[in-house]
């Protein structure tokens, strides 16, 4: 604003006055004079302008004084002068600044502003010149954001002088502010820039990426607990634009791009392989077949760098003697006694009975591959790898038009890794890479704060990076490593983040499995994901059948070769029943016996389920009350030493029993009412039962330490119809939803909760 104007265009003020044309500006103090009154010299007069109060008066004054001097600063800075003058009239207009008596956010972008234009303008500063006039305007950006012009002038500057004094004398304190204090980058993307340049310029100083680290270490500080809530999200939103920015260049010249579910063996849709046509798709050593002699073959154009190759897959079957899956029949399956001497004996054979099916895909089955209009059988070679030859139909002109992978199957699901969907391989310039490998080294050095790791989790599960990046070897090996810190985090708000946002959504859990199109280390990083996951709430029936339906033969393959994590994953199936079919069985079996451990925890299994079916002989009481003092432990002895199997009324009501005691409960078979008033039962074990005990009609959680974690698990209990919930930390939320879930909900106490 560059003059004094009135709303009505009346009066003395119908005409603007310039802040360039006022000569003087007073406050009348003479005696007589009227109150309150600022005078205006002008070459034509003197104008009055009258306020209601002293306070009004005074910031009259004190604005109009501080435009005018403003506007005489703008005119001086319009002329040629030389650097002396500029240097020393910047100076001058800094401290006219710091001494205001006005305190606004105009007060600093006002002279930022004027001098941003003045560097635009002189262009013939030299590099030094320009670092000093910087230098002179530092305090100013203390307690303000550069204007947008100022920003564009430091990016350009960042990335011109990367090594000059003031990026790191004065732009570190600028961009902490700006990460401190910035609430929407949206709002101000120029900030945004400015932000990635000056970090960019630190990894072009002397110390490299080492630098970039101490930067972020500053950021956080040296507590444990970072004092500035914004700074975290203000990072990954820096990051994650800079990211995009390396495959820009990709995704605005995409022409029929895949998507992450075609680049990514995960999907759930049909693969449409005809934008592959133009790149060599077939394995070197498969003879290429004519392609002339095909009719309507017109390959599509696709951008020179990016290419398409096959990943080397692996089958668990070749790497495995055959006669490990050679089994006798199940009756007369051999199992390991205490001695670990095999035995002829089919009563000590672990045998699901779960409702539950699982339909696994049967390996045998030979499988195709259509392009265009080749239909490929692929074929496991003699070297454990899977080709794709030329079909015989190709000579009469025929395909199949599918990509077929056996029946009842989807694309991406199957059970081992004989074969590997394509991936998208992105190459990216110098420019890039160093971009990419700066940003990148930011993601890892917040996953390594433990009150951060919560917080980036949860931005990075929606895997908010473009389909390109994704197919990009260099940018999966290096997020590893943060997927790696958020797999061995105990925490389950932080690898609970792995999997999908919601259902039907694909996570990092996925992308790193086997078969993935970022799994490069045989499924070491997978077991590692799931030992997390299995650590908490996620050891359920559900998580399982996950497994076993899409990852049964990655898991046979580790279990192989002796990680623990999956030889207790294919215990468990067998246990919990997830897998139905029989050949399926007899291959876990198999496998667990290949290993000590796994051999040792079969034979567990195997007694565990000799005493689950003494447990469930019918007779013993129908109803049974612990005493108070009954703890976990207590439970397990009574419950191992004799016949349950009639036991409809149990109560816990008062005792020391947790949710450990909740694996126990489940062998109940005919368990209907269910009292724990009062004890410390928590989200887990309530999560457990629900699988478990769906006939389950009564349940007292009155008093204990269930939340809405626990209470959402209860929509799967349908023959419930007593519930109470007395004192527990029941949301409205989550009751609505259990209303709606359980139509037979007859009886529900949520006194003294939030819901009454």
């Amino acid at each position: 604003m560059k003059r004094i104007s009135s709303r009505p265009p009346c009066g003395y003020l119908s005409n603007p006055i310039q802040y360039s044309d006022m000569e003087d500006v007073q406050i009348l103090t003479w005696e007589g004079a009227p109150k309150y009154c600022v005078r205006l010299c002008v070459p034509r007069g003197t104008v009055l302008l009258q306020a209601v109060n002293n306070h009004l008066k005074e910031q009259w004054f004190h604005s109009v004084q501080w435009m005018r001097r403003m506007s005489e600063y703008r005119g001086l800075f319009s002329g040629t002068c030389s650097y002396p003058d500029v240097l020393c009239k910047v100076q001058a207009l800094v401290k006219v600044t710091l001494t205001a008596s006005l305190h606004d956010d105009a007060i600093n972008h006002t002279p930022l502003t004027i001098i941003s234009n003045l560097l635009l303008k002189n262009t013939q500063l030299s590099v030094d010149e320009v670092d000093d006039i910087i230098l002179a305007i530092a305090p100013l950006l203390e307690n303000t954001h550069p204007s947008p012009a100022l920003c564009d002038l430091f990016c350009k500057h960042c990335v011109a002088y990367p090594k000059s004094k003031v990026v790191t004398e004065v732009f570190t304190s600028v961009v902490q502010r700006i990460l401190k204090h910035n609430v929407d980058f949206l709002k101000t993307p120029c900030l945004r820039l400015f932000t990635q340049e000056y970090l960019l310029a630190l990894n072009e100083l002397s110390g490299g990426l080492d630098a970039v680290r101490c930067f972020v270490n500053s950021m956080h500080g040296l507590t444990a607990q970072c004092p500035h809530p914004r700074v975290l999200s203000n990072l990954v939103s820096v990051c994650l634009a800079a990211i995009y920015s390396c495959y820009e260049e990709f995704i605005n010249s995409r022409d029929n791009s895949p998507t992450l579910k075609e680049i990514w063996g995960g999907c759930q849709q049909k693969l449409d392989w005809t934008f592959m046509l133009q790149q060599r798709l077939w394995h070197p050593s498969v003879d290429p077949l004519s392609r002339s002699s095909i009719s309507g073959f017109e390959p599509c154009i696709f951008p020179l760098r990016r290419t398409i190759c096959y990943r080397d897959p692996v089958s668990p079957i070749d790497l495995v003697p055959h006669h490990k899956y050679e089994l006798e029949p199940f009756n007369s399956l051999p199992c390991c006694t205490s001695d670990s001497e095999p035995q002829e004996t089919s009563e000590d054979v672990v045998l699901p009975n779960d409702s539950v099916t699982n339909q696994i895909e049967n390996e045998s089955r030979p499988r195709t591959m259509n392009i265009g209009s080749l239909s490929l059988p692929i074929i496991d070679t003699p070297e454990g790898r899977a080709s794709a030859q030329p079909d015989e139909s190709l000579e009469n002109g025929t395909s199949s038009g599918s990509v077929s992978r056996g029946e009842g199957s989807e694309a991406g699901s199957q059970d081992s890794l004989a074969v590997s969907p394509p991936a998208v391989s992105v190459e990216l310039g110098a420019r890039e890479e160093a971009v990419l490998t700066c940003f990148l080294e930011i993601l890892k050095s917040l996953s390594e704060f433990e009150d951060w790791r919560p917080a980036l989790a949860t931005l990075l599960q929606p895997i908010p990076f473009p389909h390109e990046a994704l197919a990009h070897e260099r940018f999966t090996r290096e997020m590893k490593y943060v997927i790696r810190k958020f797999a061995e985090d105990p925490r389950r708000e932080v690898h609970s983040c792995l999997l999908g946002v919601r259902a039907g959504k694909d996570g990092w859990f996925q992308l790193f499995s086997p078969g993935g199109v970022a799994c490069d280390d045989d499924g070491e990083l997978f077991a590692t994901m799931v030992q997390g996951l299995m650590g908490t709430c996620y050891r359920t029936k559900r998580f399982l059948l996950s497994l076993a339906s899409h990852k049964l033969g990655p898991c046979l393959l580790l279990a192989l070769r002796g990680n623990c994590t999956m030889i207790e994953i294919l215990c468990l199936m067998l246990e919990y029943g997830v897998v139905a079919q029989r050949e399926a069985q007899l291959q876990i079996i198999s496998t667990l016996q290949s290993t000590d451990e796994g051999t040792q925890l079969y034979n567990g299994l195997c007694e565990r389920q000799r005493g689950l079916r003494e447990l469930q002989k019918k007779g013993g009481p129908i109803r049974l009350s612990l005493p108070t003092k009954t703890t976990d432990t207590d439970v397990a002895k009574l419950l191992s030493g004799g016949s349950f199997g009639n036991l409809e009324n149990l109560s816990l009501a008062f005792t020391r029993v947790t949710s450990a005691c909740a694996k126990y409960l489940a062998m109940l078979p005919a368990l209907r009412h269910l009292n724990l008033w009062s004890t410390q039962f928590g989200d887990a074990g309530v999560i457990h039962l629900s699988e478990h005990l769906p006939s389950l009609q009564v349940l007292n959680l009155c008093e204990t330490p269930v939340t809405d974690d626990g209470l959402l698990a209860l929509t799967a209990m349908k023959s419930l119809h007593s519930l109470n919930l007395n004192s527990t930390k029941l949301s409205a939320e989550t009751y609505d939803l259990i209303k709606t879930k359980l139509p037979n909900l007859k009886e529900v106490d949520v006194r003294y909760t939030e819901a009454w």
